[in-house]
């Protein structure tokens, strides 16, 4: 397959495709999903694996390089290791998934065997009780034995475990969670609690931000060092005196949209250029009305090179004005803007 290196209008190239293979999540984070009920994208919308691959073709043809499988929660996705396998014959550079390693041990096996590269596993704390007042449920041994087995895995090298950290909830848990991912061989990203999508009770006050953060961690550890580092990954990464590494993903206070190559489709084949987008593009739309591949990837690479967001930026420029992106109200009348249905 032939590619080009497709640009927006800031030169960000269209490299990385965030695929949301399912909208359904079996926890209920207060900082994603924390209302009591929610409107799920109907099953007769949700893309075929065949459809999905198509899409993917597409995007690879115009440049993308790494793909990330999201949710939702994408292990409740039924035969997901053949997705998986069919995407990793691709000429792509790396094959992620993001999972709230729930589920993790059941399927570890036929994750390997399909050929996925690496497991990112969202981990907010180490305290069960804490864990069941996060997510809602009491499966936080199912995560960490989970993590225990990529730990124990051909996946193990490249392991990383996300903690989204919210102020007076599991902010004193930086050094133990660090402790943590230093003995199962991952690397730890602390991630600014963001206003995106289901955060329907943030607030700038809960907000630990990535300077804070540092001092925190220097207060114990000794200050850390930044890595100098290219490209275009979310995480900024810095070395402790000891020589663990760590990162921070502070789009909250410190966006990263001057760099951001990330797309993102949503499990029934809608199209985000941003995080922060109000609205997308229907691809599925496009996909079943009997597009050929190359209308497709013209449709594709005419929104691209359009591309102008700075979602993030734009929200720090908010200030005192900031708050939630969206309401309940607002998500149930369109569950497109829920980060749990565009992948996070």
């Amino acid at each position: 397959m032939t590619s080009v290196v497709t640009h927006d209008r800031l030169g960000r190239p269209l490299s990385n495709l965030r695929l949301s293979v399912t909208d359904r999540c079996n926890l209920r984070c207060a900082y994603c999903m924390p209302e009591a009920t929610y409107t799920w994208l109907p099953n007769p919308e949700i893309l075929s694996f065949e459809e999905i691959e198509t899409l993917v073709d597409r995007f690879v043809s115009l440049g993308v390089r790494k793909l990330r499988l999201t949710g939702g929660e994408p292990l409740v996705r039924r035969e997901l290791p053949t997705l998986i396998a069919r995407l990793a014959k691709k000429p792509i550079d790396d094959l992620a998934m993001t999972t709230n390693g729930v589920l993790l041990t059941e399927h570890l096996a036929d994750l390997v065997s399909s050929g996925l590269h690496r497991v990112t596993v969202s981990l907010d704390t180490l305290s069960p009780s804490r864990f069941k007042a996060l997510t809602g449920r009491d499966h936080h041994a199912h995560v960490l034995a989970g993590i225990d087995a990529v730990a124990a895995s051909p996946l193990r090298a490249g392991l990383k475990l996300d903690a989204v950290v919210i102020r007076g909830v599991n902010d004193g848990e930086l050094v133990p969670l660090l402790d943590y991912a230093g003995r199962v061989g991952a690397e730890l990203r602390f991630i600014e609690y963001m206003d995106v999508g289901g955060a329907t009770k943030w607030s700038a006050q809960n907000v630990v931000s990535g300077q804070q953060l540092l001092s925190a961690i220097a207060a114990t550890l000794g200050p850390a060092e930044p890595l100098k580092e290219d490209g275009s990954a979310p995480a900024r990464r810095f070395r402790l005196p000891d020589g663990r590494i760590f990162g921070l993903i502070t789009s909250t206070t410190q966006p990263f949209c001057r760099t951001c190559d990330r797309a993102r489709l949503t499990a029934d084949g809608h199209w985000y250029t941003c995080l922060y987008a109000r609205t997308g593009v229907d691809l599925k739309k496009a996909l079943r009305s009997g597009q050929s591949p190359a209308e497709l990837e013209q449709l594709i690479a005419s929104v691209w090179t359009g591309r102008n967001d700075r979602g993030a930026e734009e929200r720090v420029a908010l200030r005192d004005q900031r708050g939630p992106l969206a309401g309940a109200d607002s998500l149930r009348a369109d569950p497109h803007l829920e980060m749990h249905t565009r992948g996070g």
